[in-house]
């Protein structure tokens, strides 16, 4: 005759207290709330610059070679006051987003050509092979001789600057996409532009996203380099004319105004309209390390 199944014995545990654990929740101190963002982080270290830069252009004492950072940026803010800088920082903005932008559609037909044919392949690492090392502002006086004195000029060699990197890292983008996001794709019946957009374009975001960085600081500084060579069109001219012009004068107070634009939209393109795609893109689809 079998025993009786034996019973496991019952123990019910009290609750133990959150104050019984110790220290749970740690408040974070102020140099810890610091530490951990990013922003203040970055505002901490531009601060650190300035600083360097007053204490250096005070104790070389010579305005003519190295302005302090106040006389700079009284120069900035009168300059912004009168609207010049406003004025001169638009006629380099929309210039550079029309290159911009072409070169970014040319870039994005020829690598979807390339990832279509492989003579497309082979056209796309032949032309970057030749083009992409070769510095867009000279083919300026190229584009002089093309579309003479004008805007025409420099979109042409911004569309230089901007489409082979562009091109290089959205193809770099697509060949490493995973068989595997291919193989569903072709299972839901996905061809052509379809097949670009929903599979190739999303799984190589991050690798296009920096293209477009690249491209970005690539036009820009070319933009400013043409503008220093010429940069006058109907009678105005961008930031890099504006430099030019105050040099000449010896302001070099507003010559300096002039770089710490450059700069300052620099940044600002780079933390506002790059980090917000990136937060909404790859940081939220999980693509980011």
């Amino acid at each position: 005759m079998s025993s009786p199944p034996l019973t496991r014995p019952e123990y019910v545990r009290e609750q133990v207290e959150e104050h019984d654990f110790g220290v749970v929740n740690k408040p974070l101190t102020a140099w810890e709330r610091i530490y951990g963002n990013a922003a203040l982080r970055k505002v901490c270290i531009l601060v650190i610059l300035a600083a360097i830069w007053q204490v250096y252009a005070t104790h070389l004492d010579n305005s003519l070679i190295f302005p302090t950072f106040t006389d700079t940026m009284k120069a900035f803010l009168g300059r912004m006051a009168s609207g010049e800088l406003v004025k001169k920082s638009w006629t380099s903005i929309k210039v550079l987003l029309q290159g911009y932008a072409l070169g970014m559609a040319l870039a994005l037909v020829i690598t979807m050509l390339a990832m279509a044919t492989r003579i497309g392949n082979d056209l796309l690492e032949t032309l970057t092979a030749m083009f992409n090392p070769l510095p867009a502002i000279a083919l300026l006086p190229v584009a002089l001789i093309w579309f003479g004195l004008g805007n025409g000029s420099i979109i042409f060699v911004l569309v230089h600057a901007v489409m082979w990197p562009i091109a290089l890292a959205t193809h770099s983008g697509f060949m490493g996409v995973s068989n595997t996001l291919r193989m569903v794709g072709r299972n839901y019946g996905l061809g052509g532009f379809a097949y670009v957009r929903r599979i190739l374009i999303p799984a190589a975001f991050p690798s296009i996203l920096s293209g477009l960085k690249i491209g970005w600081a690539f036009a820009w500084r070319t933009l400013i380099a043409a503008e220093l060579v010429f940069g006058t069109s109907s009678g105005s001219g961008g930031l890099g004319w504006f430099i030019y012009e105050n040099k000449n004068v010896l302001d070099i107070p507003a010559v300096f105004a002039g770089l710490f634009t450059v700069i300052f939209i620099g940044l600002l393109v780079e933390n506002l309209i790059f980090r917000t795609i990136e937060m909404r893109t790859v940081r939220r689809w999980g693509m980011h390390s």
